[in-house]
């Protein structure tokens, strides 16, 4: 599972700090930053157990920084088409004339 934060982190020097204390929590995950993107991205692709939101905050938090969870967001105009066609092929099965 991937959990994906924005953070206030500026400098790698303090990306490498906070990155010794997430490794502790999460040894078997992989966490990375991306401090050029505009949000200073924290990323912790943690495997299959999803990451610990409440305490990757904390962590940043105790240690002043900034840090909340960005949620997966799917453009409206991407996922219409899919609904639309769901919705459609879902009407015709409970009508009877399947295509």
């Amino acid at each position: 599972m991937i959990e994906i934060f924005k953070t206030n982190v500026e400098t790698e020097g303090e990306a490498a700090f906070l990155k010794s204390f997430l490794s502790e929590l999460f040894p078997a995950a992989r966490i990375t930053f991306d401090l050029d993107d505009c949000d200073r991205i924290l990323r912790i692709e943690a495997g299959e157990e999803p990451a610990d939101l409440l305490r990757t905050t904390e962590i940043l938090f105790n240690n002043g920084f900034f840090c909340e969870v960005l949620e997966d967001a799917i453009p409206l105009q991407i996922l219409r088409p899919k609904l639309e066609k769901r919705i459609s092929f879902t009407f015709k099965n409970s009508m009877g004339t399947l295509e």
